[in-house]
């Protein structure tokens, strides 16, 4: 995969196909005319292309270890290609990535010493070896970097500099801490304004890695109401996070009324990215909010209910008056018609 990008800015490396999903070789082309070079770049053995998608190894402080890449010309062409390693990092999309060129390494970028260039014929493959020096005084957890073979190539008056690599994850040896930290939780609430169907709440927070291994950030999103009596959950996946990376990470919670006090619960769990050795400390960390709901759409339903009953009960009484009035004027007619009866028969 290419991306071509000028000379003076650097800022995208070529490598997003085999950094970020480097499950299959992927070809980069330094111009779009008929002449142009593509190549792909491999993690390799003395013999060749090995079958790794990437270089993953767990280092002592002090170690040298040599390893090896292959670049492979695919073009009709020789070319001349830049070698060149720099610290890794994850995009906002959490794809891997490495410094541009015109950003200078300051972590696993710099253990990494390749030759400054590789020739290559039309159609063939070069194998390439490259060491990597840890330092002595290098601190447990991981160190990201990468690798790439690169060409410079004009767009008018500007240089592009065209990138193909894959990641190098380094590992210094020592106790591996696993733990996330989340900040700026909020819920809001989606109301549904059916009183007879429950909202939603939004569960908005950002997840740091504050270890010092990457993971994969998981997290159980939860929301509480009625004094914990109703309780939902949705699981929320922010994905692969390097040492000191972060994130916005967002999920929708359904099924929640919304009555009165609700409480959102945000538990995260970091599962560990890469062998980890013994010692493994891994924390879960929690987080929550507390907010009070005001149930409108139940409110008025409760209202109109109970203006119903009232009516009801009002239009009973006032029949059952009624009633009781006709039956006492009854009861006084026939009285009185009784009276009547008697005089009469008496005269």
């Amino acid at each position: 995969m290419m991306v071509n990008r000028p000379r003076r800015a650097l800022a995208v490396l070529a490598a997003a196909g085999l950094l970020a999903v480097p499950l299959t070789p992927t070809a980069a082309a330094a111009d779009p005319s008929p002449s142009a070079v593509t190549w792909t770049v491999q993690p390799a053995d003395q013999g060749g292309p090995d079958g790794r998608r990437w270089i993953e190894r767990t280092l002592d402080p002090g170690q040298v270890v040599t390893e090896h890449l292959a670049v492979r010309n695919l073009s009709k062409t020789e070319a001349v290609f830049a070698l060149s390693a720099a610290d890794g990092y994850l995009t906002e999309k959490g794809r891997f990535n490495m410094l541009p060129s015109d950003q200078p390494s300051k972590d696993g970028g710099t253990w990494i010493a390749v030759q400054h260039t590789v020739t290559v014929a039309a159609n063939e493959t070069k194998v390439v070896p490259f060491t990597v020096t840890v330092p002595g005084n290098a601190t447990p957890g991981d160190h990201p970097a990468g690798i790439a073979a690169s060409i410079l190539s004009s767009s008018g008056t500007v240089q592009v500099e065209s990138r193909v690599g894959f990641r190098v994850l380094l590992r210094a040896s020592g106790t591996a801490r696993a733990a996330l930290s989340a900040e700026r939780l909020t819920a809001q609430f989606e109301r549904s304004w059916n009183p007879l169907r429950p909202g939603a709440v939004h569960v908005t927070y950002s997840v740091a890695n504050t270890g010092n291994v990457r993971v994969d950030a998981r997290a159980d999103a939860a929301v509480a109401e009625l004094f914990g009596a109703h309780r939902r959950t949705a699981a929320v996946d922010a994905g692969e996070l390097l040492p000191g990376g972060g994130r916005t990470v967002g999920t929708r919670v359904s099924g929640v009324w919304g009555l009165g006090r609700v409480r959102t619960t945000v538990t995260l769990t970091p599962a560990v990215l890469g062998d980890t050795g013994p010692g493994l400390q891994a924390t879960p960390t929690v987080v929550d909010v507390t907010g009070w709901i005001v149930p409108w759409p139940q409110l008025v339903l409760a209202a109109v209910l109970a203006a119903l009953v009232l009516a009801i009960r009002t239009v009973v009484r006032r029949r059952r008056r009624r009633l009781t009035a006709m039956l006492a004027r009854a009861r006084q007619e026939g009285r009185q018609a009784a009276l009547a009866g008697g005089a009469q028969a008496e005269g």
